[in-house]
C-alpha cells in the first residue's frame, strides 16, 4: 500500500510518498480502508522532530482518520466489517489502510462525511475539552479566540456559541475575519492595538477566557487583558515562539494559566473523552456546528499541506485523500 513515510527527522520536504507493507492487526485493533486524513499542526513539527512525542524513524505520521472497517481483530468486537468509522491514532494515519484501536474508534452517522468526521477528532475535540473541561466557560461569559480562522479556532467560535458565550475572534487579515464571523464569532479583530481593543469591548472589565493556539508575543499582550477569575487557555505556540509569563500579573490580576494537552487527557480520562465525543456528535447531527472544511489534497502532496499549515496559510481543515479521487 501506499504510506507517507517520515525515514529520519528534519525538513518536511524529505517525507516520502512510497510503498510500505500493509499493517498487522491484534485482537484490539482493526483495519480500515482510509477515506480521509486529517491534518493538524503537530504532524509537521512530528516530522521535524520538534514535537513532545519522538518516535522511532521510520515511521508513518498522521493522528485522525476516518474510513471503512475492513477487518477486525478480535471478532467478538462491538465494530463490524463495513462499519463507517473515526480514530484516533498517534501514527500511522497518512496511508492507504490503517490499524487503530478499538478504545479510541467511533461509528460515525450515515449523514456525517469522513471529512467532517475527521475534523470533529481533533480539532473539535482539542476546543472542546479547551473550553468544557479545561476553561469552564460559563453562559454570558466573553471568550477571544486567537489564531479564528484555523481549525481549533473555527471550532472554538462554534462551540463557544452553543455554550453561551459572546465570542471575539482575533485574525491576521479581513480575510481570514471574515471566516470567523460567517461561522459564529461576534465580532472580529486583528492582532494591532490588541490589548486597547480587548479592553474597550469589555469595558474595562477585562477577557473572562481566551483560547491561545499562537503564543509568542501575543501571549504576553493578552496576558494584560484576563478579567479577575479569567482562564488563559495555552492550546499551542503556533507563532513557533513559546512565551514567558511575567507571574505578576496573574498575582495582581487573580486569572489561571491553564495547560491543554488534549492528547494526554484522551489517554487518561478515557470515559470523559468519549462523553466528549458523543455531544460533538450530538451537536452536529443537530446542525449546531458544521467543520469548515478548506480543501482535500491527494495523500502524495502531504509534504506541501504540512508546510502550508505550519506557515499559518490553512482556512479551516484541510484533509488529505489516500485512493484517487477527482480533484477540481
Amino acid at each position: 500500500m501506499k504510506a507517507i513515510v517520515c525515514n529520519n527527522f528534519g525538513p518536511i520536504r524529505n517525507i516520502e510518498y512510497k510503498d510500505v507493507d500493509e499493517p498487522n492487526l491484534d485482537e484490539n485493533s482493526i483495519l480500515i480502508k482510509v477515506s480521509s486524513v486529517g491534518v493538524n499542526f503537530p504532524d509537521g513539527l512530528l516530522v521535524q522532530g520538534k514535537y513532545q512525542l519522538k518516535p522511532e524513524t521510520p515511521f508513518i505520521p498522521g493522528m485522525e482518520v476516518a474510513g471503512e472497517v475492513i477487518d477486525i481483530g478480535n471478532k467478538d468486537s462491538d465494530f463490524s466489517v463495513g462499519d463507517r468509522i473515526a480514530a484516533l491514532s498517534q501514527l500511522n494515519g497518512y496511508a492507504e489502510k490503517a490499524v487503530v484501536k478499538t478504545f479510541s474508534t467511533f461509528k460515525i452517522p450515515e449523514n456525517m462525511s469522513y471529512d467532517d468526521a475527521c475534523a470533529l477528532l481533533c480539532a473539535y475535540g482539542t476546543s472542546h475539552y479547551a473550553l468544557k473541561q479545561r476553561g469552564q466557560l460559563k453562559k454570558g461569559e466573553t471568550l477571544v479566540v486567537l489564531g479564528a480562522s484555523g481549525s481549533t479556532g473555527i471550532a472554538a467560535i462554534q462551540i463557544g456559541k452553543i455554550m453561551g458565550a459572546k465570542v471575539i475572534a482575533v485574525a491576521s487579515n479581513s480575510e481570514k475575519q471574515k471566516i470567523a464571523e460567517e461561522n459564529g464569532a461576534d465580532l472580529s479583530i486583528g492582532y494591532d492595538n490588541l490589548k486597547e481593543k480587548l479592553k474597550e469591548i469589555s469595558n474595562g472589565k477585562g477577557i473572562d477566557v481566551i483560547f491561545d493556539p499562537v503564543g509568542g508575543d501575543t501571549f504576553d499582550t493578552i496576558a494584560r487583558t484576563m478579567a479577575r477569575k479569567g482562564r488563559l487557555l495555552v492550546i499551542g505556540f503556533a507563532s513557533g515562539s513559546i512565551p514567558k509569563l511575567a507571574v505578576n500579573l496573574a498575582l495582581v490580576k487573580e486569572f489561571s494559566v491553564v495547560g491543554v494537552f488534549w492528547g494526554a487527557f484522551t489517554r487518561a480520562e478515557p470515559n470523559e473523552y468519549k462523553i466528549n465525543m458523543i455531544e460533538l456528535f450530538d451537536w452536529y447531527q443537530k446542525g449546531l456546528l458544521k467543520p469548515l472544511i478548506e480543501e482535500n489534497y491527494p495523500l502524495s502532496q502531504a509534504a506541501k499541506v504540512l508546510e502550508k499549515i505550519l506557515a499559518r496559510g490553512a482556512k479551516g481543515k484541510i484533509i488529505l485523500k489516500p485512493w484517487k479521487i477527482k480533484f477540481c
